[in-house]
């Protein structure tokens, strides 16, 4: 099978690999029909999650039919339309019990990390019962992709962890695609304000086409000032850290409201400033959270109501055999003006 295969920083190929087997009796295997390509895979070609070894298939998204499943699974069937949740979940141990997945003993975030992923035509899932969801017939499969990761990293990395309320207002810092997913859902709750922050002026764009206030151009303007304008020299309720780097995280250290949170999600490769000096006496709450995929069933009731479209997340359509192609316009995103990049079956 093509396989897309991580061979040290920097270094990526579209191989030829051995179809995968079933290891232990609770695995399935599924052949991917769309995957996609997330900001963690980049992190992991710069070198930045050292538990990627060279020789792995990356990918941690997409949805697929069931080709076969181990003699313990029930519930799912050779046939089977799937979502395939980024999170690996045995639903038993302590962190499973307590809706912690992403801690899961012998799960959470492997796929395409400690295990190899989606980025193929076939992939074996772990703990398949708990780890992989039939999709309704009817559903957009496009769609549902953006449920492996994205959509319910924005939510509950951003929106739950920040405690956005009715009323409040939120800054999001990052208007790439976990960002704009963590707009969409944001607007669950109808906060007051919603304003992003971005140095693509084109990614502004978007954010406010999908339900953002204000949109700030922070290569071009002082962000925290016009923060401070829109919210009468205030700062915000929430503000969401949706890029990784050291600068957006001081960013947001200087935009939160006293009482207020800074919900981190992006994926930080190298040390960053804490401000304690100005923050100690401002009751703030940091949070840093791996998502879950508690939400995902949710989720995937909203898009089924029509109450959210994540499709207009997708901006470029590849063929599995192009993929490298699909990496070059994800990575060059500024240019090519690509969000998510949908990945289809060869």
């Amino acid at each position: 099978m093509k396989a897309l295969v991580y061979h040290g920083p920097g270094k990526k190929s579209l191989d030829e690999r051995p179809m995968p087997e079933l290891a232990a009796p609770t695995d399935a295997i599924v052949k991917v029909t769309r995957t996609t390509i997330c900001g963690t895979d980049l992190h992991i070609l710069k070198g930045d999650v050292p538990t990627c070894e060279p020789g792995r298939i990356l990918g941690h998204e997409g949805v697929g039919v069931v080709e076969r499943i181990g003699e313990a699974v029930s519930g799912l069937a050779p046939g089977d339309h799937v979502l395939i949740s980024c999170i690996t979940s045995c639903g038993r141990c302590d962190y499973c019990r307590r809706g912690m997945y992403s801690h899961c003993t012998t799960g959470g975030w492997i796929l395409g990390n400690r295990i190899d992923g989606t980025q193929a035509d076939y992939v074996r899932i772990p703990h398949a019962q708990s780890s992989l969801y039939r999709i309704p017939a009817g559903l957009d499969e496009e769609a549902l992709v953006m449920l492996s990761d994205i959509l319910p990293t924005g939510f509950e990395c951003g929106v739950l962890n920040g405690k956005v309320q009715p009323g409040c207002t939120v800054a999001i810092v990052g208007a790439g695609p976990i960002g704009l997913a963590a707009l969409l859902t944001a607007q669950f709750y109808s906060p007051a304000q919603i304003i992003m922050i971005d140095p693509d002026a084109n990614r502004l764009e978007v954010a406010q086409r999908f339900g953002a206030t204000a949109g700030i151009d922070n290569a071009h303007t002082d962000a925290v000032a016009e923060v401070l304008k829109l919210t009468e020299s205030t700062g915000v309720d929430c503000v969401i850290e949706a890029v990784g780097i050291p600068a957006t995280f001081e960013l947001c250290q200087e935009l939160v409201a006293p009482g207020g949170t800074i919900a981190n999600v992006g994926v930080h490769g190298v040390k960053s400033d804490l401000h304690l000096e100005k923050l100690w006496d401002r009751n703030i709450a940091i949070t840093t959270r791996l998502v879950d995929t508690v939400s995902t069933p949710m989720l995937m009731k909203t898009v089924k109501a029509g109450r959210i479209d994540p499709t207009r997340l997708i901006t470029h359509r590849f063929r599995l055999d192009d993929i490298l192609s699909a990496y070059e316009t994800f990575s060059s995103a500024a240019s090519t003006r690509a969000l998510k990049v949908l990945i289809e079956a060869s």
